[in-house]
């Protein structure tokens, strides 16, 4: 019998079990299966779950399903509603517990694990494996869904237009991809404690939670990094750009502002990520436009108004010039995380990390001593020079000549950005 086969079967049983056991939510069903029966309308996956032969072209893109499964005498295909069930589920259990690869799906699998736990299966640990299983809110369909609600409200249209909502599964570079400095660790780890235990924070008031100013220079991960938290923490990441928001009338920068945070409670809970929070949070001077200070004094307010505890809104707001911000702005914020350029060891990392899947003889060390004052983009664009260069003459492996050029070349583009440049023409 074929792997899809045993694919199918794990679809029907799965289907069965979850529509049976009313203790069993759409967290217990695997991602895939979860995103497919998926209702945006409902914000779930309905029992029950339907099987249509249409489904299972689709999902394991084959044909003739009929042929596949008629051998098997507890499967049941209703030619009239073009649908696929389980008709004998202890049979069906008993045969896909036989086929080679099975515990590890199990494994996978809340659902089954659940089914076959109840039977004393050995090896079938229902926590286990809903402690693997990602939740709901990790995928886009849930955040289309909540989009969909807010965009039905009165003003929801241009909520949503304010900022870019990202799924967890939309963030390609995980936690455990970076290379942070012990302050960083501390403070990633602290963060991801007032997560947990959001509701004890709340029982013992400690409300001025969850609020941090990311400094550093440009390139150093601010941004990633808070995108990467929002995978880890498998919650929505919604990123609003300053900038984008001010409009040339100030009094409707205001509305957008408090549209933007109004937004992340109802994504809740989330990531509200601030980028060039300095620009609009810059000091004040006496001859300020009273429009501008209004809408500065509405983002204070706005962060006054948010919190973690109360509101399941982690407030990460960056810039790169810390120097104009005003001591009211400081205030706003209970932590402040450090993104200094990164030291040779740390390079080293990153260009380890980087290049882990290309092959070649190359000696990271000497590249990241060499590369003073470099951040972590800048490393990563050296990387995709030298690997552009190399295809241009049909290579897919780097020399250290290769990393050595891409590294003279960066340093010269780096020269025009500088007075340098001025000064020798």
């Amino acid at each position: 019998m074929s792997d899809t086969t045993s694919d199918i079967i794990e679809l029907l049983l799965t289907a069965q079990i979850y529509n049976k056991y009313p203790e069993l939510d759409v967290n217990d069903l695997p991602k895939s299966i979860r995103k497919y029966y998926w209702s945006r309308e409902q914000r779930t996956v309905p029992k029950p779950i339907r099987v249509k032969t249409l489904d299972l072209e689709k999902i394991f893109e084959i044909s003739k399903v009929n042929g596949m499964l008629n051998s098997l005498p507890f499967v049941s295909i209703d030619d009239m509603e073009f649908s696929v069930k389980i008709t004998a589920l202890d049979v069906g259990a008993d045969w896909f517990q036989k086929r080679e690869g099975s515990m590890d799906k199990i494994a996978q699998n809340p659902t089954l694990a659940f089914y076959y736990e109840k039977k004393h299966v050995q090896g079938a640990d229902y926590g286990t494996a809903k402690s693997k299983a990602r939740p709901k809110e990790v995928d886009r369909e849930w955040i289309e869904s909540l989009i969909m609600d807010i965009q039905k409200e009165e003003g929801g249209e241009d909520m949503v237009k304010l900022a870019e909502i990202s799924a967890p599964e939309d963030i390609r570079q995980t936690l455990k991809e970076f290379i942070l400095t012990p302050a960083q660790e501390e403070d990633v780890k602290k963060i991801v404690k007032a997560i947990q235990y959001r509701e004890y924070l709340k029982r013992i008031g400690l409300y001025d939670v969850g609020k941090i100013l990311m400094v550093g220079p440009p390139g150093t991960g601010k941004t990633s990094l808070a995108k990467a938290m929002s995978e880890h923490l498998a919650i929505p990441f919604v990123e609003v750009r300053l900038s984008m928001i001010t409009d040339q009338y100030l009094g409707e920068t205001a509305k957008n502002i408090d549209r933007v945070f109004s937004l992340a409670k109802k994504l809740s809970p989330c990531i509200l990520f601030i980028d060039e929070f300095d620009f609009i949070a810059k000091t004040r001077s006496s001859d300020e436009h009273a429009a501008l200070k209004r809408a500065v004094n509405t983002l204070l307010k706005a962060i006054d108004g948010i919190s973690l505890t109360n509101d399941g809104v982690l407030l990460l707001a960056a810039t790169n010039h810390p120097k104009m911000l005003d001591s009211a702005a400081w205030r706003r914020f209970d932590d402040i995380m450090q993104f200094p350029l990164p030291d040779t060891d740390m390079r080293k990392k990153i260009l380890d990390i980087v290049m882990k899947e290309i092959q070649g003889e190359f000696d990271t060390h000497e590249v990241a001593s060499l590369t003073h004052g470099y951040s972590g983009s800048d490393l990563r664009m050296v990387i995709r020079e030298c690997v552009l260069s190399a295809l241009m003459t049909e290579r897919m492996e780097l020399t250290q000549k290769d990393l050595l050029s891409a590294v003279a070349k960066f340093d010269e583009r780096a020269v025009l950005k500088t007075n340098e440049y001025d000064a020798t023409m």
